[in-house]
């Protein structure tokens, strides 16, 4: 059972790492509007993997349903980053509010919500946890409650990757003036519209 939950651990981590557009936005609100922000935007992706582990262990067939709706999973996806990238870009423009002016609340519950939804319209996450389903399949099935365990080991592999992406951020921000500040919002807004419009368009022409 251990085993199993170890391999959960490290498959969540391994989808977790490379930096795409949700661990874009992650850096970019710890940076910006703090640790809390920052930390609720990646347990927003552990917890969309989780559900994906969840449909597993739950014996539901992931691999073909899923990959049926990647295109209109990846247009929606698209168009989310983009509007992310707008508003991110518009920052720029704007005055930057003191930390006592935002509302954190809402910005948490806003920072989860955006990228649970997200991490589960991204393709490459279904795919990756089609080759999951493949992998671990059988281990899973050694136990009843083998598979809730593999689910567990996913949602906090991932959560750890969150944590440190996020301690990594504000590492930086403390080296970080200001006005840097608001060239990142640029940045990564403009990063976003492009990549999000770039999703967007391919799911539209039907190619991956």
């Amino acid at each position: 059972m251990f085993e199993v939950f170890l391999k959960g651990l490290a498959v969540g981590f391994a989808i977790a790492v490379p930096v795409g557009p949700i661990g874009l936005l992650c850096i970019r609100r710890s940076m910006t509007e703090g640790r809390a922000a920052g930390f609720a935007t990646g347990l927003g992706a552990a917890a969309a993997d989780g559900t994906y582990g969840f449909l597993v262990a739950a014996g539901v067939a992931a691999s073909g349903l899923l990959l049926s709706y990647t295109t209109e999973m990846q247009l929606f996806g698209g168009l989310l980053i983009a509007v992310l990238g707008v508003l991110s870009a518009r920052a720029f423009f704007q005055p930057r509010p003191e930390a006592a002016d935002m509302a954190p609340s809402r910005n948490i519950a806003s920072a989860f919500g955006t990228t649970y939804l997200l991490t589960l319209s991204n393709p490459m996450t279904i795919i990756a946890f089609t080759g999951m389903i493949a992998g671990l399949g059988a281990a899973a099935g050694t136990g009843g409650q083998a598979a809730y365990v593999l689910v567990l080991g996913v949602f906090l592999g991932s959560a750890l990757w969150w944590l440190i992406l996020v301690q990594l951020a504000l590492w930086a921000r403390k080296r970080l003036t200001g006005n840097a500040l608001k060239w990142l919002d640029l940045l990564a807004g403009s990063v976003l519209i492009l990549w999000g419009l770039q999703l967007a368009l391919t799911a539209g022409s039907g190619t991956h």
